[in-house]
């Protein structure tokens, strides 16, 4: 730090770039675009690996099964899934911080490498079924280590592209990621195919390579803004504003939704209809990598006809198709409950991508209108940038805590009535309020706004979106 003002001395060197202006066309056209880029792909891939990591419980708990020594419950099977999605929820707060306090390239380094630690202890669990039950919750939970790395690699992107292609360039950061849910559940497919249940151990093992690979990507291929600032005060700024809660509310149901069901889709298989490791596992990965391949093509768009309007029509069909999944239930129709689970992947992917395009549009409109008030552009629009990255952040935790309730929501409905059926229509119930949400919010017309209102700044945002 300087003794003269107290910051931080700037940062330098070769990974290190100290002049950033994607907004600026001349500059994004000569190069900017280019390393944006670069810097997208290296980071989906780190982010990729991570979402594997975090989700690795979710598939190993379907090789725990009486004839590996493992003679538990779906409750308990459940509460281990939902401590490990919690710890991930958890530690996106922390991580949001660490991109502009380390660097985006150097932070991604640091996590990816921190992924070994819950990766070689999933090899030691898995073949230890004589290991106490706390014990497996107490190690499994590092694996949570995966869910923060969401955080800080959509806050590192979004200081790296223009406010026009934020959409399609923070879809696909999120997508990457969000597909290492299916990913991890096709290696334990082919794992359960190739070696059956006694080969759960290389299940971990097959991403120790990966891991190596991904921290040599990041040390390549990525770059560190010295431009890039969020702070607890941006946290805490963030926090104080009601978008920040009714984003975060939003952001439950559609990723809390997709990383809840991708955790639990696998045991619904096994205890609602019956189905055996192999069976399961063969049909798990479905709705996960369809849910994460449609996340850009949510926030695309939202880019052409507005974050909201995706959003509460997204809604409108969750709600739809979770009455069909209770349907299938009554009806035990797996052929149905399948296809029907499907599609909500696939709703929940294309929330994802609108709710989070709509976090940067918000403080976007805000900067437009302190601009339009006499302040100075600059500062208007770097400001309400630290606050956005800082919300992207919170929020992603906020909405990873939304898979936590769902798996506890479906180990209470299995503990009272062994069935899924009340988790499911409590969802539902969840998906009504929040499209009336959405819709009274961010598209309903007020009658009348003054200057300066909170409905006009809304109004603000919604042309910002489109």
């Amino acid at each position: 730090m300087t003794p003269e003002t107290g910051r931080r001395a700037p940062r330098t060197g070769k990974s290190w770039i100290s002049h950033w202006d994607p907004e600026d066309t001349a500059f994004w056209n000569d190069g900017g675009r280019r390393t944006a880029r670069r810097n997208l792909w290296a980071s989906i891939f780190s982010e990729h690996i991570g979402f594997s990591v975090w989700s690795l419980w979710s598939v190993l708990v379907l090789f725990m099964t009486p004839q590996t020594g493992f003679d538990w419950s779906p409750e308990q099977k459940f509460l281990l899934v939902s401590v490990v999605s919690l710890v991930g929820a958890v530690l996106r707060v922390p991580y949001t911080l660490a991109v502009p306090f380390f660097g985006g390239r150097n932070w991604t380094i640091i996590s990816a490498a921190a992924l070994l630690l819950p990766t070689l202890l999933a090899v030691y669990l898995i073949g230890s079924p004589d290991t106490p039950y706390w014990v497996f919750v107490v190690l499994a939970a590092t694996a949570g280590l995966g869910g923060g790395n969401f955080s800080s690699s959509m806050a590192n992107i979004n200081f790296f592209f223009p406010e026009r292609e934020k959409g399609v360039a923070l879809g696909l950061n999120a997508g990457g990621g969000n597909i290492g849910v299916a990913t991890v559940q096709l290696v334990g497919l082919g794992v359960i195919a190739l070696f059956t249940l006694d080969g759960a151990r290389l299940v971990p093992l097959f991403y120790v390579p990966f891991l190596l690979l991904a921290i040599w990507v990041a040390f390549r291929h990525m770059n560190n803004l010295t431009g890039a600032r969020t702070d607890v005060a941006a946290q805490l700024a963030a926090t104080r504003d009601r978008h920040f809660w009714i984003m975060s509310f939003l952001y439950v149901g559609t990723f809390g939704s997709f990383i809840g069901f991708g955790f639990a889709f696998g045991l619904l298989l096994q205890n609602q209809f019956g189905l055996e490791p192999l069976q399961a596992a063969s049909i798990t990965f479905l709705g996960p990598a369809i849910g994460s391949l449609v996340r850009p093509v949510g926030g695309r768009l939202a880019d052409r006809l507005g974050g909201a309007r995706v959003t509460l029509w997204n809604f409108l069909a969750m709600v739809a198709g979770t009455a069909v999944v209770v349907f299938a239930i009554n009806a035990d129709s797996l052929p149905l409950f399948v296809g029907a689970f499907g599609v909500v992947f696939v709703l929940t992917g294309l929330g994802n991508g609108s709710t989070y395009k709509m976090i940067p549009s918000i403080y976007a409109a805000r900067a437009q209108d302190a601009v339009s008030r006499g302040e100075d552009p600059l500062e208007a629009h770097s400001y309400n940038k630290r606050i956005a990255s800082s919300m992207l952040g919170l929020i992603g935790a906020m909405g990873a805590l939304g898979g936590v309730a769902i798996n506890l929501v479906f180990r209470e409905s299995f503990r009272m009535t062994e069935s899924a059926a009340p988790g499911f229509l409590a969802f539902l119930g969840f998906y009504l309020v929040c499209a009336a949400v959405t819709w009274a919010v961010y598209l309903r017309r007020p009658r009348a706004a003054a200057p300066g209102t909170a409905d006009r700044t809304d109004d603000a945002v919604e042309s910002a979106q489109r």
